[in-house]
């Protein structure tokens, strides 16, 4: 395992990937009645551009970039593509409610998952930390109202829950090929996009966005379903990978805060002991991070 004063610049990078995620149902409540998987093949549409413009800079023949081992692409593809397919389909067949929270178990499972890598140690702080975080996601998601399992829903709910390994193993398995260059992501992208474009012909009705919902999309496609995927990358093969998963809690909890903030949700008693369960979690999570002997296990 990298010394932690090597990871932290890596870490925080990909910190910013779950930044950008907070803005994304902000971005999508406002990019209007666009369905799922058309408004999906547009944000990745523009992902894409932002893959082809970084291959662009590098130099050199942009088609090199392509070249990859069809385990890179098999990854990259069912993690990107895979991940979305199975959250729509989970919350076209089961309610949305327990449906977003089996797919929010992913952060957890990274931090536990992470303990299979090469050289990682995962301490007790690491998954009680982890833990909290998804309680008080729990909170935000059921409004700390509950929830109940209908076997009815079944089918969406083991959606879900592939949704949730899909993206939690895609980070894991990232860490295998560390070697392949953040870059490649955009090639992701493209195919996710392409792939996006036939599931929105076969299964949905195109609807043309108007005035300020096209800059809605064209923000969804630079940051939350584009920048922030190839931050994430770099973040979870070179960073601290126990950290990233923690934090990930982040990402439900200021999204609440930016729907408050634009009047959109109501500030409540739960949200604000979601808020507690979830920095107080990442802190835990956090413990050995910054401190000076971090790299020693």
């Amino acid at each position: 395992m990298e010394p932690a004063q090597n990871q932290r610049q890596p870490t925080i990078i990909g910190f910013s990937a779950v930044l950008m995620w907070a803005t994304l149902a902000l971005l999508t409540d406002l990019s209007g009645t666009v369905p799922p998987f058309q408004l999906t093949a547009m944000a990745f549409t523009i992902a894409f551009v932002i893959g082809l413009a970084a291959w662009a800079r590098s130099g050199g023949n942009v088609l090199r970039h392509l070249r990859l081992p069809w385990q890179v692409w098999a990854l990259g593809i069912g993690g990107l593509f895979g991940y979305h397919f199975f959250y729509f389909m989970a919350l076209r067949h089961a309610p949305a409610v327990e449906a977003s929270l089996i797919a929010y178990l992913w952060p957890l499972l990274i931090v536990f998952f992470s303990a299979l890598l090469p050289g990682e140690r995962l301490r007790w702080f690491h998954g009680a930390g982890a833990i909290a975080g998804f309680l008080g996601a729990g909170l935000l998601v059921t409004k700390g109202q509950g929830f109940s399992f209908d076997a009815q829903y079944t089918t969406g709910y083991l959606a879900a829950l592939v949704c949730a390994l899909t993206w939690s193993g895609y980070s894991i398995l990232s860490r295998y090929f560390g070697a392949i260059p953040t870059n490649a992501v955009g090639g992701f992208c493209g195919a996710t996009a392409l792939l996006a474009w036939i599931c929105h012909a076969l299964f949905e009705t195109t609807v043309a966005p108007a005035g300020w919902e096209w800059v809605a999309i064209l923000a969804l496609g630079l940051g939350p379903v584009g920048l922030a995927f190839f931050t994430w990358d770099y973040g979870v093969k070179r960073g601290n990978i126990h950290v990233l998963g923690a934090l990930s809690y982040a990402a439900p909890l200021l999204s609440t805060l930016l729907l408050i903030a634009f009047g959109r949700a109501e500030a409540t008693a739960v949200v604000g002991l979601a808020c507690a369960l979830i920095v107080g979690g990442a802190l835990l999570a956090t413990l050995d991070f910054f401190r000076p002997q971090a790299g020693k296990v």
